[in-house]
């Protein structure tokens, strides 16, 4: 018996062993590894997309790195090694891909379920229709990307996703394909934030295990489908358009009865809304839906429509007035209260206002409210909020510093404070620091504080961003950083002083804040030296702003920052005379201003390399020189604006350039622009200025390459012969500047397909022959027509009475016969007494920022006007001559009208 149980004992042994080696990680075949050709399809996406981030570092083919199921964003199967999950979600300035989406690349990966592309740079790029080909997806993200065109209707044959997510594309447009409709095991559908229009189609409605159905901020239109009350698990429903919505749309839309969120933007007849009954309902949103008080108390009549459980209320954007507020306090479990861009111009807090003791964020930004708003009383200052945690009054018409102290009785555990964009004036009180001790963030920014910056702000133990930007605000730096104790240094991350009146010089002390992000000291009265020094210990800077003051920045050449900046402006700082050599270890670089600074020499070809992921780029007015390299093979993912403008570049200009959306190189020395504009084809730049260029020869005949430009100025160069035919292929054109040349011939007559022409100036060439009939029949946009110290001939053409808009007309110096025409009456626009604000000129040029679509790229129309006038024999120059004169010179005989004027004068 002694001798069988070890023998049994080494049977048992053999038995387990294999168990225990898997169970210990000694078996080879436990650990399941890539497969070659899964490996190989990622490797052949990874190919077309570009990775300035670096995200997909772990995504290489050597010995190390073979394992795909290795690789960041990669899970993988562990028993069979397919592919399942490919997660490559961006997520910031400095995360996120770009490029192209080659889903034939992905076609052996037929094992994939989850797909997540959200929150990358995919602009200009469109769904791929063969997205539908991967047919084991269970969930598909796109949101967030930048995507274009419209849904592929190739969609609908993913019959087993689950979750569906393609919102936040604006350029996403057209009709949701009703092939969406075969998704019948969809739970989640998120199309909103879109451009959608159309009808919403009713197979929406054979989804019938949909929870989640985002269609807000979109453009729908048409009748609502009553099919979508046929979906019994719905939870949330979001809606947004123009829809016609009928009374029986509110009784199916009852149907929804496990409805818990309601979101309704954008519907202008909320008559109907009262016929709704959730008791489920959770949250509520009517954003922008005219709803005036009665809507609400019709709405709100019964508190059984909505259960005591509702904790959301969103009723911004409408025409509600401070009466609505005793009507809320039927809520009692209300947490989040939004009323704000409503109109509660009277005492909305005056006397006993009562709010659910659960209230933690309330919202009445531009409200209109003012100092009588927040009235005290005694009962009222018994009743303070103890779990209200964030306040936003920005926006709104508030002077004194009553809300102050309303807020000391008022609120005693406020940890977000937001009283941005009013007119408070006056020192900020002494008390605000002990009665506000919970703060985590303030914003005081856009109003006209006075007096010192309080030290309180540095005691606050909590504090971790303030904003003080735009004020009057004044006395020394030192003292504020000096003279607070910073007891939340290790949570500060924020601190805005910008556009006040600061003075003194930075003190070393501010190495304290080392967990800063973001510090904004532009726009001041600093002065003195900053030094490497100063910054050492801001390992976590991200945004960093010095601009406008009269600072010095004095870095050692050979310096390393300890952190990675994705704004750095330091416009106005000295920065010179070298170029800064430490901007070399600066990778995330995404705006960039080091313009006035004093900067002489070439700059080095390590720069321009560094410019992958810059959006803006300012180093104008200085005096850089040389050529810029023309063998930099540089991608500017971002179709950046670069401002170059106003320094001593010479040579060609290089290729790369082409690939910015708006391209400023005035007052240079550049002499090339054949190569430049007819070597390669962009699709993307919008504006383009070469004005007081050393640019010769002919004008290019190859204006197609770059077709989609609005603003072309080539004033004050050497450029000679004619205009050529393919300037008329610029059909987006807005501004066409070509005064000051040697240009001969008469005006191409394919210029007339140039018809949103705002500005035409041609002066001081040698033009000749009539001047076109075409230009008062096809340009009626007009509002400025340049045409002096030309050679044309002939009469004044009738048609250019024609120019409605015209407010600038300039034909003197040219050999047209004598002559007034009688139809210059028709000119009304030179007789108004103001410009309309919302004329296009004003819109546009008076340096608002407006946006406008260009084959998916988005760029700021943001330029100003020139124009120079002969005036008692001196030429002077207008900067946005439509906002200041209203001109007809003819000849020599010249009519002026001045902008208040109701008359011409002879």
């Amino acid at each position: 018996m002694t001798t069988c149980f070890p023998k049994l004992c080494c049977v048992l042994l053999l038995l387990l062993l294999p168990a225990a080696e898997s169970i210990l990680g000694f078996n080879n075949t436990a650990e399941i590894k890539c497969i070659d050709r899964k490996r190989q399809a990622l490797l052949n996406f990874k190919h077309d997309l570009v990775d300035a981030h670096d995200m997909l570092s772990t995504w290489r083919d050597d010995d190390n790195s073979r394992d795909c199921c290795k690789w960041k964003g990669i899970q993988c199967d562990p028993q069979t090694g397919h592919v399942t999950v490919l997660r490559l979600r961006g997520g910031s300035d400095t995360q996120y891909l770009s490029g192209a989406v080659n889903i034939t690349s992905l076609f052996p990966l037929q094992n994939i379920q989850r797909l997540d592309l959200s929150k990358n740079e995919f602009i200009k790029s469109h769904i791929p229709e063969l997205m539908g080909s991967l047919t084991n997806l269970r969930y598909l993200n796109l949101s967030y990307s930048d995507f274009g065109g419209n849904i592929p209707t190739q969609l609908g044959s993913l019959t087993h996703l689950l979750s569906l997510d393609l919102s936040h594309n604006y350029l996403l447009r057209g009709d949701i394909p009703y092939q969406l409709g075969s998704l019948t095991n969809l739970r989640y559908l998120d199309l909103s934030h879109n451009k959608l229009d159309g009808k919403i189609p009713c197979q929406l409605g054979n989804m019938s295990q949909l929870r989640y159905l985002g269609l807000t901020r979109n453009s729908f239109s048409g009748a609502l489908p009553f099919q979508v009350g046929n979906l019994p698990y719905l939870q949330t429903l979001g809606l947004g358009g123009d829809f016609d919505v009928k009374p029986k749309d509110a009784h199916w839309l009852s149907n929804l009865s496990s409805l818990t969120h309601l979101a309704i933007d954008g519907l202008h007849n909320p008559d109907w809304l009262h016929m709704i009954h959730y008791p489920k309902l959770g949250e509520l949103r009517l954003v922008n839906c005219s709803l005036s008080d009665t809507h609400i108390q019709s709405l709100f009549y019964s508190p059984s429509n909505f259960s005591n459980s509702l904790t959301i209320l969103d009723l911004s954007s409408n025409m509600l007035t401070s009466s609505t507020f005793q009507l809320l306090s039927n809520f009692p479990s209300l947490v989040i209260l939004d009323l704000s861009y409503n109109k509660m111009t009277s005492s909305v807090f005056q006397g006993i206002f009562n709010f659910s003791s659960k209230l933690q964020n309330l919202y009445l930004r531009n409200c209109s409210l003012r100092d009588d708003s927040f009235l005290m009383s005694a009962i009222s200052i018994t009743n303070s909020s103890s779990s209200l945690a964030s306040l936003d009054l920005s926006s709104n018409l508030l002077k004194s510093s009553s809300i102050f102290y309303w807020l000391f009785n008022s609120t005693t555990n406020l940890r977000k404070l937001k009283l941005n964009d009013n007119m408070l004036e006056g020192p900020i009180p002494d008390g605000f620091g002990k009665v506000m001790n919970s703060l985590e963030v303030l914003d005081l920014y856009g109003n006209k504080l006075q007096g010192e910056i309080p030290s309180f702000f540095g005691n606050m133990c909590t504090l971790q961003s303030l904003d003080l930007s735009n004020n009057k605000l004044s006395g020394n730096i030192s003292s504020f950083i000096q003279n607070s104790s910073w007891c939340n240094k290790q949570v500060f991350q924020s601190l805005f002083l910008s556009d006040n009146q600061i003075t003194g010089i930075l003190p070393m002390s501010i190495g304290l804040l080392s967990e800063m992000e973001y510090l904004y000291l532009d726009g001041n009265c600093l002065e003195g030296d900053v030094t490497e020094s100063h910054l050492s210990k801001f390992s976590k800077l991200r945004f960093l702003s010095l601009s406008d003051n009269s600072l010095s920045l004095k870095i050692v050449p050979n310096w390393v920052p300890p952190f990675q900046i994705i704004i750095l402006e330091l416009r106005s700082c000295k920065l010179g005379p070298s170029f800064p050599s430490w901007l070399q270890t600066q990778r995330s670089l995404f705006y960039l201003d080091i313009s006035e600074n004093r900067l002489n020499g070439s700059v080095p070809k390590w720069f321009w390399n560094n410019l992958h992921n810059v959006e803006r780029l300012y180093m104008s007015q200085n005096n850089l020189s040389g050529a810029i390299p023309n063998n930099i093979s540089l991608k500017l993912f971002n179709r950046p604006s670069i401002f170059l403008n106003s320094n001593n570049f010479e040579g060609k200009i290089p290729q790369f350039l082409l690939q910015a959306s708006d391209l400023r190189l005035s007052d240079n020395k550049f002499s090339d622009l054949f190569s430049f504009i007819c070597d390669q084809r962009t699709d993307g730049m919008a504006t383009l200025d070469l004005s007081n260029n050393q640019l010769k020869g002919l004008l290019p005949d190859c204006w197609k390459s770059v077709h989609q430009l609005f603003f072309l100025d080539l004033s004050n160069n050497k450029l000679t012969g004619k205009i050529p035919v393919s300037m008329g292929s610029l059909v987006e054109l807005e501004v066409l500047v070509l005064r000051n040349n040697n240009l001969t011939g008469e005006l191409a007559s394919t210029l007339k397909n140039c018809s949103n022409l705002i500005m035409l100036d041609v002066a001081e060439n040698m033009f000749s022959g009539p001047i076109p009939s075409w230009i008062g029949e096809n340009m009626q946009q007009l509002i400025i027509l340049n045409m002096r110290g030309n050679h044309f001939s002939g009469h004044f053409p009738i048609q250019l009475c024609y120019l409605k808009r015209i407010q600038f007309l300039d034909l003197s110096r040219n050999m047209l016969s004598k002559g007034i025409p009688s139809c210059l009456k028709n000119l009304t626009a030179m007789t108004e007494k103001n410009i309309n604000t919302s004329d296009t000129l004003n819109r546009i040029y008076s340096m608002n920022i407006t946006y406008f679509e260009m084959y998916g790229v988005y760029s700021e129309k943001n330029y100003t006007l020139s124009i120079s006038l002969m005036w008692k024999g001196v030429e002077q120059g207008f900067k946005n001559p439509e906002l200041q004169l209203k001109i007809i010179d003819i000849s020599r005989i010249l009519f002026f009208l001045k902008l208040f004027d109701k008359t011409l004068i002879s």
